[in-house]
């Protein structure tokens, strides 16, 4: 599937968090989302990745935005996740990969010279509206939550 584009409608999705809530888009109409899209629940980048978004969901929420991640793993994996680095916000569970592939982040990789699928680690901000305003596609974990807060201004 392609990726939403800026200024697209943001893909629906309702998923199960770590918190055992449903969480759906419709549920933050009226605020901006950081919806960040990560491979693996504590592995190097994606624990660093998690963190930085932790330690600034402060100046986030000044900027009148909310926090979820999003990765293919259980919300079982995503407890334990959330309990041992303090995440101060939702992890949402795809298994079946339905909103991994309406945000196009699902994508062929390459590790090593051998390829696979894989999540892609990307970030979309979607504005109060429910559009897509902004896309940062293969993020590189450092710097990238100083972008989104520049962003989110």
């Amino acid at each position: 599937m392609t990726q939403p584009k800026i200024g697209d409608k943001a893909p629906d999705f309702s998923l199960m968090g770590d918190d055992g809530k449903e969480h759906s888009l419709k549920d933050f109409k009226g605020k901006k989302i950081v919806l960040f899209f990560y491979p693996k629940d504590d592995t190097s980048g994606c624990t660093k990745e998690a963190c930085s978004f932790r330690d600034n969901t402060p100046l986030i929420k000044k900027k009148d935005a909310v926090v979820l991640g999003v990765s293919g793993d259980s919300v079982e994996s995503h407890k334990k996740f959330v309990s041992k680095y303090n995440l101060n916000f939702a992890l949402l569970s795809n298994e079946d990969r339905s909103v991994l592939d309406a945000y196009g982040v699902w994508k062929e990789k390459s590790m090593y010279g051998r390829t696979f699928m894989g999540i892609e680690r990307t970030t979309f901000i979607i504005d109060e509206h429910g559009k897509i305003s902004h896309i940062f596609p293969k993020v590189k974990v450092d710097g990238h939550t100083e972008e989104v807060l520049n962003a989110l201004a």
